[in-house]
């Protein structure tokens, strides 16, 4: 009998610690640009807070956003403002969308390594995607055509950069499209007459990044107003952030999670 009471109590005490291990997962969904500082974040999260498991997923923007309308996840990263038919939409299923800034953004303009181009004019690449220029020798390179690496609809990055660079016109339609920053990188780095645009956090030495405007992308350039193809990135919630969700987002704006953010390769809001 003793042996028994001795097992039961046992058995107690082990699921009382592994279901004490994970009391609160949450979820995020969304933009490739965000993902590096959600990662990294989330994991010193759940080294500090053994309690919470967190789970991240990519998408795009327009995911994550969609997945906050749909009650599909706890936090929707995205690397653009939400729109004005997001929000009306979210309202009227009762969603109360509300934006977290995480962390600041330059959307690099990269070309392969072997490309003699280094600075390009905003008009210039503005002529590029829109398809009036077709060959490097037209704007001071060596020759060849170009190859246009842009990123699908659903990503809040190609958004940013049609608004910034573009000023909203229709990217060329032999653009090849992409559906995130490391696939837009490693297409450049394969593609010697490339050109393409990611996140700072995706710059890398496979890739060239250009001067725009005479103004080289980086954290500097950025902070300062400097560089002109800069954003903020956003982490959205249903209502204000509550619980576990709030200590989590709490941490991301901390100087630690600053400091994980600039390591990621962004520009820190502290």
């Amino acid at each position: 009998m003793k042996n028994i009471r001795k097992l039961f109590l046992a058995a107690v005490l082990i699921l009382g610690l592994t279901g004490s291990a994970f009391t609160e997962d949450i979820t995020i969904k969304g933009s490739t640009t965000v993902y590096p500082v959600a990662q990294a974040t989330a994991e010193k999260f759940m080294d500090m807070h053994p309690e919470v498991r967190i789970s991240i997923q990519g998408g795009g923007s327009g995911f994550g956003i969609a997945a906050i309308i749909d009650g599909t996840t706890d936090i929707g990263n995205a690397s653009r403002p939400i729109k004005d038919k997001e929000i009306k939409k979210a309202l009227s299923k009762g969603i109360d969308p509300k934006a977290h800034v995480v962390a600041l953004d330059g959307i690099a303009v990269v070309v392969n390594p072997s490309n003699s181009v280094s600075a390009l004019t905003k008009q210039q690449i503005k002529d590029i995607y829109t398809g009036k220029t077709s060959n490097w020798s037209e704007i001071g390179g060596s020759g060849g055509r170009i190859v246009v690496i842009s990123r699908d609809s659903a990503s809040g990055t190609f958004e940013t950069f049609n608004k910034l660079a573009l000023d909203k016109e229709r990217v060329r339609p032999d653009a090849l499209l992409q559906a995130s920053n490391q696939a837009v990188a490693t297409t450049v780095t394969k593609t010697p007459g490339a050109i393409g645009y990611v996140g700072l956090g995706y710059l890398t030495s496979k890739v060239k990044g250009v001067d725009v405007n005479g103004v080289e992308a980086s954290k500097d350039t950025v902070r300062s107003g400097e560089y002109s193809l800069a954003r903020p990135l956003f982490m959205y919630t249903d209502g204000p952030a509550k619980g576990a969700v709030k200590k989590y987002l709490d941490f991301v704006t901390s100087s630690e999670g600053q400091r994980l953010a600039e390591k990621q390769g962004y520009v820190g809001l502290k």
